[in-house]
């Protein structure tokens, strides 16, 4: 798992441990994110999991470059 996740401000739960809270959050306020993500990084099953997590993080930096919602933003894994 990547060490950087995408969530958006408001969301009082950690997508690194308490991911299931954090999924319902994000989607009951229709904010989607893995799918946002899922449709910029694309997939394919030809992809190496080191490509896919590339791809993933590539995905979550245009979201914060292109400004698609000022609430976005990138939280780390505190291991």
């Amino acid at each position: 798992m990547s060490d950087v996740m995408l969530t958006t401000k408001d969301n009082p739960f950690s997508p690194f441990t308490q991911f299931d809270e954090w999924y319902e959050f994000d989607e009951s306020n229709h904010y989607c994110t893995l799918g946002l993500i899922a449709r910029l990084a694309g997939n394919s099953d030809e992809l190496s999991d080191e490509d896919y997590e590339i791809s993933i993080n590539k995905a979550i930096q245009e979201i914060i470059n292109l400004g698609i919602s000022s609430n976005y933003i990138i939280v780390h894994d505190k291991k």
